[in-house]
């Protein structure tokens, strides 16, 4: 029980007192990051699924 007991008083000193917390316009910044990146990357798998999808319609009409 002492292990864990020193277990979680090691892991609350690291936290409050070894990390860096970022601010909060830093965290905003991020986020807004985030959110444009992945609506790139969904539209640039949306293109690429239409696309796929044109070509498969046309070499399916084929036959």
């Amino acid at each position: 029980m002492s292990k864990i007991k020193a277990y979680l008083d090691e892991t609350t000193n690291e936290l409050l007192t070894k990390v860096s917390w970022p601010t909060w316009s830093e965290l905003q910044s991020s986020a807004i990051v985030v959110m444009v990146a992945s609506m790139i990357i969904a539209l640039l798998i949306f293109g690429m699924d239409t696309v796929f999808n044109k070509l498969m319609e046309a070499f399916y009409q084929m036959f």
